[in-house]
């Protein structure tokens, strides 16, 4: 009868693990807003949910306006050329071969440019790479063709597969995204410091999210870092893509982040520690005494 009720317990455990795990690996995205999507047609970045991609995108708009600047002061100093200087309207041409003042003025110019954009450009990238203490280490390692992640101090890892299109309601997802769910999802807290490690296992892959304005190339061999802090408020669900050409199925290894509350996170990470422990808590060995 104990050994009866040992293995009793063995079979419930097991089934109750399987249960778990099955469940775990269907969280859905139910009462949270698909926020980081990419969207046919349109123009611009997606939201910004950090503060690296609001600097990014600041940085962004900066350069556009240099760039029109100098761009519109081209067009307009060639027309004049054109006109002023046709042979029509200048039938000798003049003979000097420099103009000291000039030259002077577009080397001092352009080097004034370059400044004023790396004064600006170059304290984001020093923030980019400053990678801070992380209150969630994540590993993600690049294959070919999914991602596998591993919750480096709570022992929790899986791997996440792109979602078929008749799988994608049952995950609370839209026929919309399809190519940019997958069937487990990394799951962060917002508010905190999130550091990922990335790598690769066979190829180089990429780990972008272009709403928390990071990319980061996943080299096999080597452990490259990123960090982001989700802002408080912006909850909610967040597409990428491999960004690195990494064979047949590059187009097919989506990268879905769910930003939660502290407490939502905390009972994510809970519930999936159990379910890949497959010691459920309200599970029990029978004595075999």
């Amino acid at each position: 009868m104990r050994i009866s009720n040992l293995f009793s317990g063995l079979s419930a455990m097991a089934a109750a693990g399987i249960s778990a795990k099955t469940a775990a690996a269907q969280d859905g995205i139910e009462g949270l807003d698909v926020i980081g999507v990419p969207t046919p047609g349109a123009l611009g970045f997606q939201p910004a949910a950090t503060e690296l991609a609001r600097d990014l995108q600041g940085l962004n708009s900066l350069i556009l306006v240099i760039i029109t600047v100098i761009t519109i002061f081209v067009v307009v100093l060639l027309g004049y050329c054109v006109v002023r200087y046709n042979q029509r309207a200048n039938p000798t041409p003049a003979k000097f071969t420099h103009n000291s003042p000039l030259e002077i003025a577009w080397t001092l110019i352009p080097i004034l440019i370059l400044i004023v954009i790396g004064a600006f450009s170059l304290p984001v990238l020093f923030k980019q790479q400053e990678i801070p203490v992380a209150d969630v280490t994540i590993k993600a390692t690049g294959y070919q063709w999914y991602w596998g992640y591993e919750y480096v101090d709570e022992g929790v890892e899986f791997e996440s597969f792109m979602l078929p299109k008749e799988d994608l309601a049952d995950y609370g997802y839209e026929p919309e995204h399809y190519l940019l769910a997958t069937d487990t999802t990394v799951v962060v807290p917002t508010g905190k410091t999130v550091v990922v490690q990335v790598t690769g296992a066979d190829v180089i892959h990429a780990w972008t999210i272009p709403a928390f304005g990071v990319k980061q190339d996943a080299v096999p061999g080597r452990l490259a870092e990123l960090w982001f802090e989700v802002d408080e408020g912006m909850e909610g669900v967040y597409f990428g893509q491999c960004s690195e050409l990494c064979g047949k199925d590059h187009s097919y290894m989506p990268i879905t982040v769910k930003a939660v509350t502290q407490d939502e996170y905390d009972a994510w990470l809970s519930r999936t520690a159990s379910a890949q422990t497959g010691v459920p808590q309200n599970v029990q060995l029978a004595s075999a005494d």
